[in-house]
């Protein structure tokens, strides 16, 4: 994830200072034709990604919301059915220790396997 984020961080600035250097004006006609500004290049295109980049992270971060919760759910399952089998593991030696002293051995390795 840091990853992905500095990758971002590097196209972005990367982006930035190409359009930087870019001496075009162009000129902006808004709705209804309210108002019209000359500005620099690199500006809309920057915003235009920076808008781009702040939709697709509101569209992806639900999921990966959905995915950690899950994650941390079955983790926590998984937890649970480890102390489980410690547990039976635990009673079947107490179990074999009772039955016969002497096959303990025997039994053991067939709890190995």
């Amino acid at each position: 994830m840091i990853r992905l984020i500095l990758v971002g961080v590097l196209l972005l600035l990367c982006l930035a200072f190409f359009l930087q250097n870019q001496e075009q004006e162009v000129r902006l006609r808004y709705f209804f034709g309210l108002l019209e500004a000359s500005t620099p290049i690199y500006k809309p295109i920057l915003a235009g990604f920076a808008i781009g980049l702040f939709v697709s992270g509101i569209l992806f971060f639900p999921p990966w919301v959905r995915g950690r919760i899950e994650l941390r759910r079955k983790t926590k399952a998984l937890q649970e059915a480890e102390v489980d089998l410690e547990r039976l593991r635990l009673s079947l030696e107490k179990v074999a220790k009772k039955s016969s002293p002497q096959g303990e051995p025997v039994l053991r390795d067939r709890i190995d396997e």
